[in-house]
């Protein structure tokens, strides 16, 4: 009996803990799409807890009259754009590490994590400066490229772990009928190692979609959406703020929704 009674208890605190941190992370939410969609009126009423009436005009008028539409699509792209990059550099990388053995593994690998060891307003400066010589400064591109030097190491450490835990007997059992070592990987370890990729993918959306000051600094025409926030809607009335953050989080849940199978998986694979 004294037994039921601490599983008992053992279980009613890990859902009251699971419950708060589902709350840290949806009540904000929740509050940031109803006061998105909230009548002027209504929000400024003090004697309202919660608006009871809505309108799109809030999201309409910070997308098409104050066109945030373009610094939208433009952090689409810069996401998207580092994301290839990244996974370009980064899978062969990672690969490389898993694979092979090389004189100074060991020294390549921390070099890469202290990558990370550098604030971003270090990176800022010369990039700025780089850019300016270079051509690139107030491009999209440009700015890909920073934040693809942000999510890199992340991506080389991840997906060489990814490839680590791929025997590597798959392989050479496709390399002994006939497939070559590209063709190997490509139709034997990159889809089992699809799931991490996806939750490395979704890292870097997130990193590069959310990122503000090293885009503050690199543009200034073709702003992505937070330089836009940061620079515009933050002097704009409280319910275009919280439609700016609506925007903010919108495409990331989406990403995050299609690519959830993926991490379904990778937990899968981590509990077995």
């Amino acid at each position: 009996m004294k037994m039921y009674k601490g599983e008992a208890l053992k279980m009613i605190l890990t859902y009251a803990l699971a419950s708060i941190i589902v709350a840290w992370i949806l009540v904000p939410l929740g509050l940031i799409f109803i006061s998105a969609f909230a009548v002027p009126k209504e929000y400024y009423n003090i004697h309202k807890l919660i608006p009871l009436a809505f309108t799109t005009e809030n999201v309409y008028t910070l997308l098409f009259v104050l066109k945030a539409w373009k610094s939208t699509l433009n952090s689409l792209i810069v996401a998207g754009l580092t994301i290839a990059i990244s996974f370009a550099l980064g899978l062969p990388t990672g690969y490389s590490l898993a694979r092979f053995m090389f004189k100074g593994k060991d020294t390549f690998k921390l070099l890469i994590i202290g990558l990370r060891m550098f604030p971003v307003i270090v990176l800022a400066i010369p990039f700025t400066v780089i850019y300016l010589k270079i051509g690139l400064a107030d491009t999209l591109i440009g700015v890909a490229l920073a934040h693809t030097a942000m999510s890199l190491p992340f991506v080389v450490l991840i997906t060489s772990s990814l490839f680590s835990g791929i025997p590597v007997d798959y392989e050479e059992a496709g390399m002994v009928f006939g497939l070559s070592r590209f063709e190997a990987f490509f139709r034997i370890t990159l889809p089992l190692a699809l799931p991490g990729l996806a939750a490395a993918a979704i890292f870097v959306f997130i990193m590069s979609w959310n990122e503000v000051f090293i885009a503050s600094v690199l543009v200034l025409v073709n702003r992505t959406l937070p330089a836009d926030i940061l620079v515009s809607a933050l002097n704009a009335p409280d319910p275009l703020k919280f439609a700016a953050g609506f925007i903010m989080v919108l495409p990331a849940m989406i990403f995050v929704f299609f690519a959830r199978k993926y991490l379904i998986q990778v937990w899968g694979i981590t509990i077995r």
